[in-house]
Order: structure tokens, then sequence, then C-alpha cells
């Protein structure tokens, strides 16, 4: 177990995404700045899509809407249909965290980690990097757990990603202290996670930027 002052020395920039940047990327968000991580969020998608009141027509929102007006649009349609389905609770944790959902590809930060969701959300992040050229050199680990997209695995998937995250910043201390490069250090960590977390399939690809 890493302490929370370790975590808070901690010189790491995290990055969690998943299509909407609502659900499982923020909460993995609440669950690592909680932790003391520096942390931002992101969504792939083209837009931010929310179940609506039939299957046939979600609610669509742009990239940028406050999470407040997303609340409270849904309050407006039906309080009790979004209160039941959870959604109305999550936008409030959202609110509590940042402004508005924010899209992957308007980012020009650069992350040391890069935790994705599910496997497109990867795909789309792997291939925006190639895409930019890696004019800066600067590697950044692509990291996807596969997190189903409900209320429940999305807290199994936040607790989860927060342990691999210590023991990825516990080795980048070793590595240090034995002057060995974390980079070949990297594949032992996920292996040995993986291992311990068999429901939560990972990728890993290496990127630059």
């Amino acid at each position: 177990m890493v302490s929370n002052e370790l975590r808070n020395t901690s010189n790491l920039k995290l990055c969690t995404v998943c299509a909407s940047n609502n659900n499982r990327s923020m909460e993995s968000h609440r669950v690592l700045k909680e932790a003391g991580y520096d942390v931002s969020s992101y969504g792939t998608g083209s837009a931010v899509r929310l179940p609506g009141l039939s299957i046939d027509k979600p609610n669509v929102y742009s990239f940028g809407t406050p999470y407040n007006d997303i609340y409270n649009d849904l309050l407006s349609q039906s309080a009790e249909r979004y209160k039941s389905n959870g959604l109305l609770e999550m936008l409030d944790r959202n609110r509590k965290i940042k402004k508005a959902p924010e899209k992957w590809h308007d980012c020009n930060k650069v992350f040391d980690f890069v935790f994705t969701c599910e496997e497109r959300c990867f795909d789309s992040v792997c291939e925006d990097l190639m895409n930019r050229g890696g004019q800066l050199n600067k590697i950044v680990h692509v990291i996807n757990l596969d997190i189903r997209d409900d209320n429940e695995n999305a807290k199994i998937g936040g607790k989860a990603m927060l342990e691999l995250v210590d023991q990825l910043n516990s080795k980048i201390d070793e590595c240090d202290e034995l002057g060995i490069p974390f980079e070949d250090c990297v594949m032992g960590v996920v292996t040995a996670w993986q291992d311990s977390h068999p429901q939560l399939p990972l990728l890993y690809s290496p990127a630059y930027y």
C-alpha cells in the first residue's frame, strides 16, 4: 500500500479516458484525485452520450457542456427516471470534480500515464498520439482496463486502477534508486497486476509526445 504522503509528492501526470468523460473516467478521476495524484480526464467520443427516456433516443451533448447544465436538463425531463438509474448521482459527483466533460483530441497537456477504460478509447488515444508525430520525444504509457460502463463496475475499475497506479509509482521510485530504466520494468508491473485482476483485461502500449 502506497501512503498518501508518497502519492502527494509524486510528480506523475495521470489521465483517465472513456467515451463520454462521464462515468468510468470520472469515477477513476475521483479515486485518483482523492488519493493525492495529479489527474485529468477526457472522452474520445464525437459527443457526450447518456441514456435517454427511451433506448433509441439518447441524450446527446457537446463536449464542454457543464455537468451542472446536463444535470438540470435531465432533472427537467424526469427526475424520477434519472435518479433511479443513477445518472443524477453520477452528474452530481462529476460537477464536484470539474466543470464539464473534455475531449481528448482537444487536450494539449503532456501525461506520464493515460488510462483508458475500453479498447476503442485505447485505440483512439494511441492513433491520436501517433498522428501528433512525437515531436517532444517524451514517452507516455497508455494502459487500457476493460471496464464495463455501469455504476458498479466503474467503482470496481476505479479502485483497481488506483492499485495499479500505486504499484507503478512504487516501481518508478525503486527504478530510480537502482538506476534502472522504468521502461524496462513496466511489463512486470502490469503483468502482476493483471494476474490479480483477471476480470479487467489489460492492454498496454508505449507512445510518444
